[in-house]
């Protein structure tokens, strides 16, 4: 049975391509849901149209994946605050691609 700790820990290292952080630190991912064997991702984007959505999106689910577990996953807006708080830790953190 696949815990959300088991989920965390296998997402934990994923970092965003430009920014040195982490997609949680980063607030990206924002919540991840354990039922059973089914994991399921809301991802939260600070912006309409990312152009690398879904590389982000696929960086976090390979390693669900491979932990044996079905995948679901949802896009919400950032909210101003959560927005707020990505474009200071990017600015930060940025290292570009």
């Amino acid at each position: 049975m696949i815990t959300k700790e088991d989920v965390l820990k296998a997402i934990e290292d994923v970092k965003h391509p430009a920014i040195d952080l982490s997609l949680l630190e980063l607030g990206i991912v924002k919540t991840v849901e354990v039922e059973n064997n089914n994991v399921k991702v809301t991802f939260a984007f600070p912006f309409p149209n990312i152009p690398i959505a879904d590389m982000l999106i696929n960086s976090i689910k390979q390693p669900i994946i491979g932990l044996g577990a079905e995948y679901e996953d949802s896009i919400v807006m950032m909210t101003e605050e959560e927005k707020q708080q990505f474009l200071m830790l990017e600015q930060s953190a940025w290292k570009g691609m």
